[in-house]
């Protein structure tokens, strides 16, 4: 039974780091509050129905691997799992626009990368030898990636730099090799048990955040939506009081607080709070078609404006990382120009579809060292209040994974702090 004498906790933001830390608190005898700014859970990770286009789209194509426990924990705790589809092998087909070649990484289950030394499962004009010099990124200092590797060749091109693109949102010459150590470590490093890609194909939303709203209603979590935070209210060394767009809320001593915003809202609220300053964007497009029955459900495109093509039921979805340069072209030209490119690699009508464009300015902070240097841990100068984001310092890049680590680790701050106040 919940007792407002055990202290309450005030989660500031419904994205997947708040949700996390909500699901991860909901089982506690504590109370448990999600404040939420707009009217929607789920941040950059949520579907909605798209009323211009007539589809339930994501406004974000995020990409789990097998090997992202924290993610796959969050899922299975929420009733979730069976939402996620997950392919027999780590297969990753791939088209290259400059000469159209097409192949399929195929990774080895196991940790020993034999899949190297297969001519059959490793990208063409690339040799077992070529993909030596990628280990020295598994534990390198933080410098940029470019002073580490020669950032060319066929093995970099069509292996290295889709996955690092992907996953640190930032061309990998300016990335930090940290970073993409800590990614290479927990997934390409462990073999293809841990690279399987599990994709959302009735929308992400039915896989991260419907599922954790009714999980953490059933368990008497408060939500309140439309509840943006204005400011906070500090005494001593604590957070006393919330300033809300529903009213202000003294805290007690046994209450804490999850700050769990983007990294400019949080600088913005918590006084010489050190944040990244700089960030990147994504595009993702999508198209309602119905894919052909012989297309994958993923693409890899290599040497395109596109990056990835996912195959989803009545829809073609596009995503394009590290997208600045085409923020300011016209919403149709660039619907024109992806269609394109997708019409003829995936051998689809040519006539443009009816379709949307989703374009995030900051949807990461920019992932190289200088930044990466930045992030604050979960603790903050203040007794109870915590931080969470992919922002923060999860020793991963901007992912998913790190969006919930941030969220879990938050939780377990704030029970161990409540647990001592009591």
């Amino acid at each position: 039974m919940r007792s407002p004498d055990r202290g309450t906790v005030h989660i500031i933001g419904a994205g997947l780091a708040g949700l996390a830390a909500a699901v991860r608190l909901a089982g506690s005898s504590r109370q448990v509050v999600l404040h939420e700014a707009t009217a929607q859970a789920g941040g950059r990770c949520r579907s909605y129905r798209d009323q211009g286009s007539g589809m339930l789209i994501d406004n974000g194509t995020h990409l789990v691997l097998s090997g992202n426990g924290a993610v796959l924990s969050y899922v299975r705790t929420v009733g979730a799992e069976s939402a996620l589809s997950m392919p027999a092998a780590a297969d990753y087909p791939f088209v290259d626009r400059a000469d159209n070649s097409r192949w399929t990484l195929r990774f080895s289950d196991g940790r020993f990368p034999w899949w190297v030394f297969d001519e059959t499962q490793r990208a063409p004009q690339t040799g077992a030898l070529d993909y030596l010099p990628f280990a020295r990124l598994a534990w390198a200092a933080d410098r940029p990636i470019g002073a580490l590797l020669a950032c060319a060749g066929p093995a970099y091109e069509r292996v290295l730099k889709p996955f690092l693109l992907a996953a640190l949102n930032i061309d990998p010459r300016e990335g930090s090799a940290r970073l993409a150590g800590a990614v290479i470590r927990e997934t390409l490093a462990q073999g293809g048990e841990a690279c399987r890609p599990l994709l959302a194909r009735d929308g992400i939303g039915n896989v991260f955040v419907e599922p954790a709203l009714r999980y953490l209603q059933e368990r008497g979590v408060a939500l309140a939506f439309g509840d943006e935070l204005v400011a906070l209210r500090f005494s001593d060394r604590a957070v006393a009081q919330l300033d809300l767009t529903s009213g202000p809320v003294p805290l007690a001593g046994s209450d804490a607080v999850i700050l769990a915003v983007p990294a400019y809202v949080a600088a913005a609220k918590v006084p010489g709070l050190k944040t990244p300053t700089a960030f990147r964007g994504i595009v993702n497009a999508h198209f309602r078609i119905d894919p052909p029955a012989a297309m994958p459900p993923m693409l890899g495109v290599v040497n395109g404006t596109c990056e990835w093509i996912f195959a989803h039921p009545g829809r073609v979805s596009v995503t394009i990382s590290d997208a600045g340069r085409l923020f300011d072209m016209p919403r149709a030209e660039l619907a024109e120009t992806i269609w394109r490119e997708v019409a003829a690699l995936c051998e689809l009508p040519g006539a443009l579809p009816p379709w949307q464009i989703v374009r995030e300015r900051r949807a990461t902070f920019a992932a190289t060292p200088e930044q990466n240097a930045l992030r604050p841990g979960a603790r903050t100068q203040w007794d109870n209040l915590f931080l969470a984001g992919d922002w923060t310092a999860t020793g991963l890049p901007a992912t998913l994974e790190g969006a919930i680590r941030s969220g879990n680790r938050a939780a377990e701050l704030t029970d161990q702090r409540l647990r001592a106040a009591s």
